[in-house]
C-alpha cells in the first residue's frame, strides 16, 4: 500500500571579539548570537498569490542562472562559480550593524555566496535601497586594507589602486559591485545576544548595478574564506524558516547558539539526522549534499543515483541545498519520475501546464463535492538521512491556474533544494564536521 500523507582557499585567522560576554549562550559555550530573518516581501502589501508568484519567479530566475554552467566550455565553470548567484533574488534579510558607532542595515542572507559588502558614501553609481549609504568617515573603526593582504587576495577578482585592494563581484543577473575592500567593526544579533566583532572584511561599494531585493547590501554565508561563517571563526549556524506566507520572521542561530538539543516541540518529530556535505571543486562556496533518492507515496522511486552526482570532468550536477531559491528544482529523469509517480497516486484531472508555468505538475482544485482525497507522503533521500516533507512543504495553490501544484519543477543541470522544502525544519550547517543536520521543528514558536 501507498504511504499517504494527511488529508488536504585562502584561510583567514579568526577574529577577535569585542562584547564576548554578550555573546555567550546560556550556559556558556563559546562565541555565538541569535539573529531574525525577514522575508524579502513582509510588510509590503502582497497577497499571498502575489508572495507566491514572486517567490516562484525569483527561483526561476536563480535556478537558470545554476543550469547555465551546463552550457559553458570546459574549464569555465570555476569562473562561473565567480558569478552564480543573483544578488537580486535573495529570499531573506538580516540586520547587521556597520561602524562605530554602528549603522544598522538589512543584508540580504546567501548561502550561494562569500562576499559581504553594502553601498557606501560617496557613492558614484548606487541602487535603491531602504537605508542611506554607509560613510566610512563616520567610523572611528573603518580600514581600507592593502593589496597584499590575506582578504585581498581571497577575492577572485583583486585590483590594487594606489596601494588599496580594490574589489569587483559580479552576480549572474548583471549585477554588480565594486568598491574598496576594508576592515570594519560590524555588530551582529538581537538585544539580548549582541556582540560587536571587530576587523570584519566587506566590501564597501562605490560602483554597484542591479537590485538588492529592499535590501542594502549582501552577507555571505557560503565556504570561502571572505564568507562571515570562516571570518568569525566559528564555522556552524542554524536557522529555522517559518512559512513565507507567514507574518512570523524566522531565525538565524551562529556559533555557539546553533544547536538543534531540545527543538523539537514532541517526539513525533522524529530524531535529529544528518547527512555530510560534498565538496565541489568547481563550486567551492555552495553547500552540496550526497541525494540518494525519492520516494513517493512510501514507493522508491527508480533512480539512478549518479542523476543527483556532481559530474567529475566539469563540475556540473550534483545537488545543493540553498536557502535562496523558494521551491526544489529536481534533475532529469529524476523530475520525470517523481512527477509520474503523482499523476498516478492522485485521483484529480492533471492540468495543461502554459509556456509561463514553472510548475507543471498541477491538478485540478478544489476536488469535486464529497470526494475526499489523500496525497502521497514525499521523502528525499541523503546519504545518512532521510527528510520526510510536511503536505504544506510540496503542495500549494498555484495563484495562475487555481490549481493544486507540486512545488517542484525540472531542471536540466543539477538539483537545488529550495527553503519552501526546508520550512519547518531547523537546519544546522555545521562546516568544522562537514555534515547538514535537520529536525523538523515549529519555527513560529522557537
Amino acid at each position: 500500500m501507498p504511504r499517504l500523507a494527511a488529508t488536504l582557499v585562502v584561510l583567514l585567522p579568526p577574529l577577535l571579539l569585542l562584547s564576548a560576554a554578550a555573546a555567550l549562550p546560556p550556559g556558556g559555550g563559546g562565541f555565538g548570537f541569535e539573529a531574525t530573518l525577514r522575508h524579502v516581501d513582509a510588510g509590503a502589501g502582497y497577497t499571498k498569490a502575489q508572495l507566491l508568484a514572486r517567490a516562484v519567479a525569483r527561483s526561476r530566475a536563480r535556478a537558470s542562472t545554476l543550469q547555465s554552467l551546463a552550457t559553458l566550455a570546459p574549464g569555465d565553470a570555476i569562473t562561473a562559480a565567480r558569478i552564480l548567484v543573483r544578488a537580486s533574488d535573495g529570499e531573506y534579510l538580516m540586520d547587521m550593524g556597520i561602524g562605530t558607532p554602528p549603522r544598522y542595515y538589512s543584508a540580504i542572507l546567501d548561502t550561494g555566496s562569500d562576499l559581504i559588502w553594502t553601498q557606501c558614501a560617496p557613492c558614484l553609481l548606487c541602487v535603491d535601497q531602504p537605508t542611506p549609504y554607509f560613510d566610512p568617515s563616520q567610523s572611528a573603526t573603518y580600514r581600507s586594507l592593502g593589496c597584499s593582504s590575506p582578504s585581498c587576495n581571497a577575492l577572485y577578482y583583486p585590483f590594487c589602486f594606489q596601494n588599496v585592494c580594490v574589489y569587483q563581484y559580479f552576480y549572474g543577473d548583471s549585477a554588480s559591485t565594486a568598491g574598496v575592500l576594508a576592515n570594519e567593526t560590524f555588530t551582529f544579533g538581537t538585544n539580548a545576544t549582541r556582540v560587536a566583532v571587530p576587523s570584519v572584511s566587506f566590501g564597501c561599494g562605490n560602483l554597484n548595478a542591479g537590485s538588492l531585493a529592499n535590501g542594502s547590501g549582501m552577507v555571505g554565508f557560503g565556504r570561502g574564506s571572505l564568507s562571515l561563517v570562516s571570518q568569525l571563526g566559528s564555522p556552524r549556524f542554524s536557522y529555522c524558516l517559518t512559512s513565507f506566507l507567514s507574518p512570523v520572521p524566522s531565525r538565524l542561530y551562529f556559533g555557539a547558539y546553533a544547536t538543534l538539543n531540545s527543538t523539537n516541540a514532541s517526539a513525533a518529530a522524529g530524531p535529529v539526522q544528518s547527512t555530510p556535505f560534498v565538496v565541489n571543486p568547481a563550486l567551492p562556496t555552495m553547500y552540496f549534499l550526497n541525494m540518494t533518492g525519492i520516494s513517493v507515496g512510501g514507493y522508491r522511486l527508480p533512480i539512478d543515483p549518479a542523476v543527483f552526482a556532481i559530474n567529475d570532468a566539469d563540475g556540473t550536477g550534483g545537488t545543493i541545498i540553498d536557502s535562496g531559491t523558494t521551491i526544489t528544482y529536481i534533475a532529469e529523469p529524476a523530475y520525470a519520475a517523481v512527477r509520474a509517480a503523482f499523476v498516478s497516486q492522485i485521483r484529480l484531472p492533471l492540468l495543461n501546464a502554459t509556456d509561463a508555468s514553472v510548475l507543471d505538475t498541477c491538478f485540478k482544485w478544489p476536488p469535486p463535492p464529497r470526494q475526499s482525497l489523500t496525497l502521497p507522503e514525499v521523502v528525499f533521500h541523503f546519504d545518512g538521512a532521510d527528510m520526510e516533507l510536511p503536505l504544506q512543504n510540496y503542495m500549494l495553490v498555484e495563484p495562475v491556474s487555481g490549481g493544486l501544484c507540486l512545488a517542484m519543477a525540472t531542471s536540466s543541470d543539477g538539483t537545488i533544494i529550495g527553503n519552501f522544502q526546508h520550512q519547518n525544519f531547523h537546519v544546522l550547517y555545521d562546516l568544522e564536521n562537514s555534515l547538514l543536520s535537520f529536525v523538523p521543528a515549529p519555527c513560529n514558536l522557537i
